[in-house]
């Protein structure tokens, strides 16, 4: 394509193919299996919705973010929209991929989002408020491996751990991609979560479905 050229190509154990991509229109972002992953697009996608989720509070609730995780940190793209906004929060990023973690620091500036990187499976939880010595007043989920959305991370199980370190008043919120045959898989697990928070809204920024929830 004209005006998009490859800077960087790798092979990942989690994500699969990965290539670090810079265009005329979207910048420098990552693909792995030819989906945008971090940068570019997604940048767009999480724009919107932080937008959103602030909006959604009341008007007398402003919505404070001192200690965040993120659950699929990958380039990094959602830790640069919240250190911007909040810049005196702690974030606390997950991720399972090395060579993710690695590229995002070489190409889209993760080092300076000073995140606490934690490279492990985000599956346990448990001791996570433990260790940051409060829960979180924000919630990332991307937990996406290439297009694929891991079945473990779908249980009622692990939303319900999801759930016990997010702060009384703060906010989960879980990205789901909306097109194709995953449709019918977000509205499913979407109806799971409605019977997990007290309120989740259901928020659709380009082919994807966001759910914001809240205790």
């Amino acid at each position: 394509m004209f005006g998009t050229k490859v800077l960087e190509e790798r092979e990942s154990k989690y994500n699969g193919h990965l290539k670090v991509v810079r265009s005329l229109g979207f910048g420098t972002y990552i693909q792995a299996e030819g989906l945008t992953q971090s940068g570019g697009i997604v940048e767009s996608i999480w724009r919107q919705t932080l937008k959103k989720v602030i909006t959604l509070r009341d008007k007398n609730s402003k919505l404070k973010i001192k200690n965040c995780l993120i659950l699929g940190l990958g380039g990094g793209t959602v830790a640069k929209l919240i250190r911007k906004k909040w810049p005196e929060a702690k974030i606390t990023g997950i991720d399972i991929d090395p060579v993710m973690i690695e590229l995002g620091k070489k190409y889209l500036n993760l080092s300076e989002y000073k995140v606490d990187i934690i490279i492990a499976d985000a599956s346990n939880l448990s001791n996570l408020s433990n260790q940051s010595n409060s829960k979180f007043d924000l919630i990332i989920v991307d937990l996406y491996n290439g297009d694929k959305y891991p079945e473990k991370f779908e249980t009622e199980n692990y939303v319900n751990c999801a759930r016990t370190v997010l702060a009384d008043r703060g906010v989960a919120v879980i990205n789901r991609l909306y097109f194709g045959d995953k449709r019918p898989q977000a509205v499913k697990f979407g109806n799971k979560l409605n019977k997990i928070f007290s309120k989740v809204e259901w928020f659709y920024p380009e082919a994807n479905l966001m759910f914001v929830c809240r205790k």
